[in-house]
């Protein structure tokens, strides 16, 4: 049976879990709330860098993702440096919605998908 591999695990969630090579990184939102929705964006990105990097992978290798916004209308935003971070070619499947958020400072959250 393979290892189940859980990261950042506290009584609520998992920061990451690793199952059969597949990585599950969990919502990630960034950690200065006071920039816009471009700023918080690229916090984001960089983590999910990190995260991925912890689990022997990288954004190459993302299959799904999904976007929460507090806003639609910063979807252009957000897509200017989304396109900007994923490999050319590279595009996961996705969905990016409108939705409120737990804190109303965070302006986007973003969770994905990857194999090693």
């Amino acid at each position: 049976m393979s290892a189940i591999i859980r990261k950042g695990a506290n009584p609520v969630l998992s920061n990451t879990v690793e199952y059969h090579g597949f990585v599950y990184v969990a919502g990630v939102t960034a950690d200065d709330l006071s920039q816009d929705v471009s700023g918080q964006t690229q916090q984001i990105l960089a983590k999910i860098d990190a995260a991925l990097e912890e689990h022997g992978t990288d954004k190459t290798r993302l299959l799904q993702a999904q976007v929460w916004l507090k806003d639609i209308r910063d979807r252009d935003a957000l897509n200017k440096l989304w396109v900007n971070w994923l490999p050319q070619g590279g595009a996961p499947v996705r969905a990016c919605v409108e939705a409120n958020m737990a804190d109303p400072r965070h302006l986007v959250e973003i969770m994905v998908t990857a194999c090693r």
